[in-house]
């Protein structure tokens, strides 16, 4: 079913779930555990993010460097036919610009398309140091809404080789991601907002938050974007604080502020009472969001379940 169907269908609030690959030869019994825990919460649909390849330098004993390029997170194709087929779980893998040819992309969507997964979240992807190597007249997608175009033109039956004959038209719903505190390239959250808005006009059905702290970010994203003329469902995005390390971390990599009353709560605990903190935070959060009727709540979960664990139980999910 599609991400929209679901969210048309629900009474209520739906939960969902991000997780991540394992990394390569890295433990995916550990990874199998985690699904086992997040089923229980009966998600309608469960996100498996997608990696580039990355680029490592590798110092030489004479003097210089050695560039090594490694697909460090392998496997989402997989990962989505078990959520789907073993779980019976809509599953919604991450297509990404970065790192693949579009035509390496044709290929994951025809995959996919073969699995009946009828969903991808669109996004440009992190920068991991390797450009993909256009040759023999490749081409790559640059943003986001170069790739929801693609994704839009084979639910036309367009592919990228004009010459097939009967062609046949692929169903993707597609989710975009939206930025509460606006994506850190744009100069300011008008311009974002109109950029996503583009994405929404090229085919996209619906929009994924970034990671926020304070609900009053997202509940004027949502205004904002109403008045630009968007329409579709916004699912905000949560993560949960588990570690003072994040404190850093988190504002560095995704661009988000912490509230000054969380970040001193947890600067000033006990390392093992952190992920309390965070997980009562967030509880706040959610219980706010569902009062405020969202159509969903989706929670970066990647492998550690034990924090949502500790949340459903407070929610009495």
């Amino acid at each position: 079913m599609k991400i929209t169907e679901h969210l048309e269908k629900a009474s209520e609030t739906l939960i969902s779930f991000e997780i991540i690959p394992p990394k390569r030869g890295g433990n995916f019994q550990q990874l199998m555990s985690a699904l086992d825990d997040l089923v229980k919460y009966n998600p309608p649909f469960i996100d498996i993010t997608s990696h580039a390849a990355e680029v490592e330098y590798e110092e030489l004993p004479g003097g210089g460097y050695k560039i090594k390029v490694k697909r460090k997170r392998p496997g989402t194709l997989g990962i989505c036919a078990l959520v789907q087929n073993k779980y019976h779980i809509d599953a919604v893998p991450h297509v990404i610009c970065k790192g693949f040819t579009k035509e390496e992309t044709e290929d994951f969507l025809i995959e996919l398309h073969y699995l009946g997964i009828d969903n991808v979240l669109v996004v440009r992807g992190d920068e991991s140091g390797y450009e993909k190597p256009v040759k023999f007249n490749r081409s790559v997608n640059e943003y986001a809404i170069d790739l929801v175009k693609q994704v839009s033109d084979l639910n036309k039956g367009k592919y990228l080789e004009d010459t097939l004959l009967d062609a046949q038209p692929t169903d993707f719903c597609i989710g975009v991601g939206g930025y509460p505190e606006k994506h850190f390239e744009a100069p300011n959250i008008e311009m974002d907002i109109r950029h996503t808005k583009a994405k929404i006009d090229a085919g996209a059905d619906y929009i994924v938050t970034q990671m926020f702290y304070d609900n009053e970010r997202y509940f004027n994203y949502v205004d904002l974007c109403r008045q630009h003329g968007i329409g579709v469902p916004i699912i905000p995005g949560l993560k949960l604080i588990t570690s003072q390390k994040q404190l850093s971390s988190i504002p560095k990599n995704f661009h988000v502020d912490i509230p000054s009353d969380l970040a001193e709560e947890v600067a000033k605990a006990k390392p093992e009472h952190v992920v309390d903190i965070g997980v009562e935070w967030a509880l706040k959060q959610v219980e706010e969001l569902i009062n405020a009727n969202v159509p969903a709540v989706h929670f970066y979960v990647m492998q550690n379940t034990l924090p949502i664990k500790k949340l459903m139980q407070k929610l009495n999910i």
